[in-house]
């Protein structure tokens, strides 16, 4: 017997739209086409890791960078749910661009600023011809952030260690000790600008640098930098499960297809009961993480009242399945699963490196015990 819904029903609909699943397909052929594993790798061995020529074709040509910019603001004026959707995409494509660091964290950071500078850096932004990284390490946890760069006598002084996506960034967003968060021009002229270090990365497709400030110019966006980094972190944490459910997909879906077609003793490998044990393990991962990351999505998209909930239980949830997915996925592969040639090492990295990026699983797993009055044993 079937019964009415309940009008006071307030669940979140986790499935994906027509529309949404309209842009996954649209993401999906452009990734195939322009951003397939062996160009990938052959960038993470060169000195220019990020792909600018993939990052126009899905800002000018797709018009993604802006997903999140009111259409006011020269956007496309979309929600987080839309977002997540591309993520996911470029995760099983492990694709090098800064579309977390400038469309998510910076593009959040600049929307809670107000005024015209931010005004007219989020329609450059959005445009995909302007690139901004927020100078916040890595690392970095969802609330507040000790500032290590001060502003005296019109300008920066000091240093951020390990930001993501600086060298590709025309724009930092900087918080500095004095409260405020300042824009700088990274393409400024030597003696004027940053000096961006990069640093050895493990996630080449996604490289890390250290930012120095001497005396560098700065304008600022905001005098409330702590409202605007909680709210750009917040979002990055919650929609980088997004990213990590592609990457445990593509580790599944790979991983499937090759013990199905890999034989011993006459038999396809996947066929023995241990590995398919282990294989329906990482299934029940790769589903508990499309939950928990389009839950977080769609908090943010509507600002629920649970919204930090949400983005903490997503990353507590998705950080340890996709190592689990990519560390299987090389285990499965056998030998081949072990060469340079063969791409499950960049999955790897990155979902080694994004399982300490935007807080680790086990702080967010503290958050999730704070937010719901559970004291850690």
């Amino acid at each position: 017997m079937s019964t009415a819904p309940d009008p006071a029903d307030t669940s979140p609909d986790l499935l994906c739209t027509e529309e949404e699943e309209a842009l996954r397909s649209a993401v999906r052929d452009l990734l195939t086409d322009h951003c397939d594993t062996a160009s990938v790798l052959a960038r993470t061995e060169s000195g220019t890791p990020h792909d600018r020529e993939l990052w126009k074709a899905l800002t000018e040509g797709m018009g993604l960078a802006g997903l999140l910019v009111p259409e006011a603001l020269g956007g496309q004026g979309a929600t987080h749910r839309e977002a997540a959707v591309v993520l996911e995409e470029l995760g099983r494509a492990v694709a090098p661009v800064p579309y977390l660091t400038s469309a998510v964290i910076a593009t959040e950071a600049l929307l809670s600023c107000g005024g015209d500078t931010a005004g007219e850096l989020l329609a450059a932004v959005a445009s995909g011809r302007t690139v901004a990284a927020l100078a916040v390490p890595l690392p970095t946890a969802p609330g507040p952030v000790a500032a290590t760069v001060r502003y005296e006598g019109g300008a920066l002084h000091g240093r951020v260690t390990g930001v993501a996506d600086a060298e590709a960034a025309d724009v930092l967003l900087v918080p500095a000790a004095d409260g405020g968060l300042y824009a700088v021009d990274a393409g400024a002229s030597a003696g004027t600008g940053p000096a961006v270090t990069p640093r050895t990365s493990l996630d080449r497709t996604r490289p890390l640098a250290d930012i120095g400030f001497d005396a560098v110019p700065a304008r600022l966006l905001t005098d409330d930098a702590d409202r605007a980094v909680r709210r750009a972190l917040r979002s990055g944490a919650g929609l980088l499960a997004s990213e990590q459910l592609g990457i445990a997909e593509w580790c599944l879906t790979e991983t499937v297809r090759y013990t199905r077609e890999r034989h011993q003793f006459n038999r396809p490998v996947g066929s023995f009961q241990a590995l398919k044990h282990r294989m329906a393990q990482v299934w029940l991962d790769t589903v508990g993480t499309r939950a928990a990351a389009r839950a977080a999505a769609d908090a943010l998209a509507t600002d629920s009242a649970d919204t930090a909930l949400a983005v903490a239980v997503a990353q507590a949830y998705a950080s340890p399945a996709a190592v689990h997915a990519a560390e299987e996925a090389l285990q499965l592969h056998g030998g081949i699963g072990m060469t340079w040639e063969h791409p499950v090492h960049l999955y790897l990295k990155r979902a080694k490196a994004d399982s300490i990026a935007l807080g680790t699983a086990g702080r967010h797993r503290e958050a999730v015990g704070d937010l719901v009055d559970i004291a850690a044993p």
